[in-house]
């Protein structure tokens, strides 16, 4: 089923492409304007505010709680009658360490808040957090997908892994215009999108 969307596009494939164009450039406007600097770090109305302005383009939940229960395999994301007060327990969660952000990052991962576009949004809003709170974001490049894809997977039992995968991967190059262009290409990428380069739109 292709997701209703602002351009009528019913071909899936077609709308896969669009989605990638035009959220990768609203990405990168994000970062060029600094914009980024306007989303509140570390809360859900932050994340909704990232998650808004990549895809406002293309959906009308862009930046809104989802109202349908969704699941990616076997699991199933917090129902949405407990939505609300998941989110509202992430936004009490603690952010002043690395452990702490990555739980965080991890319960945000369960609760999905969103139809669509919820992994992308979240890694922006997870280095956001890592910026602010300990000058350090990821070098998304050295993250291999299947490792973290499966790390992910398994975080909702144990979170050792993925701290471990995403620690190795830190670096305090923060304000770098390159690294976060190359960056948003990594995360779409783990999602199946990889027609276009962010830095060349």
């Amino acid at each position: 089923m292709v997701l209703k969307n602002k351009l009528d596009i019913s071909n899936q494939v077609e709308l896969a492409k669009a989605e990638e164009k035009i959220s990768k450039q609203k990405a990168k406007r994000l970062f060029d304007t600094g914009d980024i600097a306007k989303a509140e770090v570390g809360t859900f109305a932050g994340l909704a505010f990232i998650h808004a302005c990549l895809f406002e383009d293309l959906y009308d939940f862009a930046g809104k709680i989802r109202e349908v229960n969704i699941a990616k395999g076997n699991f199933r994301f917090v129902p949405m009658m407990y939505l609300k007060q998941s989110l509202e327990h992430i936004d009490r969660m603690a952010q002043g360490s690395f452990d702490e952000i990555m739980e965080k990052y991890v319960e945000m991962n369960i609760a999905h808040p969103f139809r669509e576009g919820n992994g992308r949004a979240t890694r922006i809003w997870l280095d956001l957090m890592l910026k602010t709170e300990i000058k350090q974001v990821v070098d998304w490049n050295l993250v291999d997908k299947e490792e973290y894809l499966s790390a992910m997977e398994r975080s909702v039992v144990k979170d050792i892994e993925i701290k471990a995968l995403l620690k190795g991967a830190l670096t305090d190059e923060i304000d770098s215009r390159i690294l976060f262009m190359k960056s948003i290409d990594v995360s779409y990428y783990y999602e199946g999108y990889t027609a276009f380069k962010t830095e060349e739109l």
